[in-house]
């Protein structure tokens, strides 16, 4: 970490993991942030104490197999602490627009490839160097390299959930849904981690990190999902969404926090999400073995499979470029040849080239964002086309889910379980994957390279030409 505080003036400058901004009076300082590391979701914890308790058929009334979403559902009229989350989590607050929810959902779409890259190698791999959140992650076993990519898939679901429609984010929609069975998965891992240290102090010092999914910890996995995304990741691949754009986009993601059971505050507008992505910069990033550990998995769960088929080398490029030198460099990701620095140059050129291109042209943007709403047929067609390609690629058994998923408590945390490294498997290209956009990419600049040295070539000749016919002429 590399950290210098020059005056100008009544400002700061901060230098943070590559990362430089100055520092405002809507920032917190770690010592500000700490209580809320001992603060959390009471009320679901209190509502999946409750649902646990109550007798369910067959195979779901083993522990943690429960569908508590449809136990709270069908309950919640008959407990009043169940009625109290219920209409919680049914209640929009008046600060949502659906139209600014719908445009949010939309710069997801118009950036996905780009977007998609940051959440897996920044706000994850890059997440993994949070000491504390990682001392959670560890102990649900949720991050082995062997099982990593079934975790991502599911984030991945609850991502295109999240993204589905306007009206997927109302009560009842798939985006709310989804969204509150992650709350109350949160709380059963909090739950069991908190009755293991009962059982064993020493197994989770909560004095040290915290309470496990703390009111910080759900703050900070929002900012990686929006303000890191648009203040960060998306510069880094050369991609500047606009003012309006990054709005609707922290928008959605307030909403999102919302049902979450997550404080909305630092996502009130996009400077206090901007200083709260910041602060976070700087409070919670302290690399760890087991971040380095977690990191790693990520990048062998993930080589040479389905969507991406990518190299471990590419992976490790590009988490290089999103995270920064310093970070990468604490995380212990190889540096990267120069024969891959190109290849993600290449990657970043495309990406950025589609990025900023299919906006300017109105057909191909009302393509890539349209819904259900005014516009002609052929759009809405092909919008739910690409839209099930998406979820059906997810849900496929092969290179997917296998199944749509209920956000089950899979990982169970126990005294003896921990996570560790796992061993890099023999694999051959299946089929070609993101390099292959990348080559793309390369060629594109070459290609356009070249055109324009030979323009100016051509010009020098004509203007050469021209000067001589002049001199000649006099």
């Amino acid at each position: 970490m590399a950290l210098k505080s020059p005056q100008h003036g009544n400002s700061t400058e901060c230098h943070y993991w590559g990362y430089s901004f100055h520092w405002t009076d809507l920032h917190r300082s770690e010592d500000e942030l700490r209580p809320l590391v001992h603060t959390f979701d009471s009320l679901a914890d209190e509502c999946v104490q409750r649902l646990n308790e109550i007798p369910t058929e067959g195979d779901s009334d083993k522990p943690f197999k429960k569908d508590l979403y449809s136990l709270l559902k069908n309950n919640a009229a008959e407990d009043p602490k169940l009625q109290e989350l219920w209409t919680q989590i049914n209640t929009v607050p008046e600060w949502v627009d659906w139209q600014q929810i719908q445009r949010g959902q939309d710069v997801f779409f118009r950036y996905g490839l780009p977007i998609l890259n940051v959440l897996s190698f920044e706000s994850l791999l890059g997440g993994m160097g949070a000491n504390r959140v990682v001392e959670t992650l560890a102990r649900t076993g949720g991050f082995g390299a062997k099982v990593v990519r079934r975790r991502l898939l599911e984030t991945l679901q609850h991502i295109l959930q999240v993204n589905s429609s306007a009206d997927g984010m109302k009560p009842g929609g798939e985006g709310h849904i989804s969204s509150v069975r992650v709350r109350l998965l949160h709380s059963s891992v909090r739950l069991k981690i908190m009755g293991l240290v009962e059982q064993k102090p020493d197994y989770y010092d909560v004095d040290k990190y915290g309470i496990p999914v703390n009111d910080l910890d759900c703050i900070g996995t929002i900012n990686t999902f929006c303000s890191s995304v648009v203040y960060m990741g998306l510069p880094r691949q050369g991609i500047f969404p606009s003012t309006q754009e990054i709005e609707d986009y922290i928008a959605l993601w307030r909403l999102v926090a919302y049902y979450m059971g997550t404080p909305t505050e630092p996502f009130e507008d996009p400077a206090r999400a901007r200083a709260t992505m910041e602060s976070l910069l700087i409070s919670e990033i302290n690399p760890t073995e087991i971040g380095k550990v977690l990191a790693k998995n990520i990048i062998i769960g993930l080589e040479n499979t389905a969507p991406a088929y990518a190299s471990k080398e590419f992976m490790e490029a590009l988490s290089r470029l999103l995270n920064g030198d310093l970070l990468s460099d604490e995380l212990e990701i190889p540096k990267s040849s120069f024969y891959y620095r190109l290849m993600v140059w290449g990657y970043c050129f495309w990406v950025a080239g589609v990025a900023y291109v299919i906006p300017k042209i109105y057909f191909l943007d009302r393509l890539a964002i349209s819904r259900e709403r005014n516009t002609s047929l052929i759009f809405d067609i092909a919008n739910q086309l690409r839209r099930k390609f998406f979820y059906s690629m997810l849900l496929d058994e092969k290179m997917g889910l296998g199944g749509e998923s209920r956000f089950e408590f899979k990982y169970v945390p126990t005294l003896t379980r921990t996570t560790r490294l796992g061993q890099r498997r023999s694999t051959k290209f299946e089929r070609p994957g993101v390099e292959s956009v990348a080559r793309l990419g390369l060629l594109a600049a070459l290609t356009g390279v070249v055109t324009l040295l030979l323009s100016l070539l051509f010009a020098v000749r004509v203007f050469s030409a021209n000067h001589l016919f002049q001199l000649v002429g006099v």
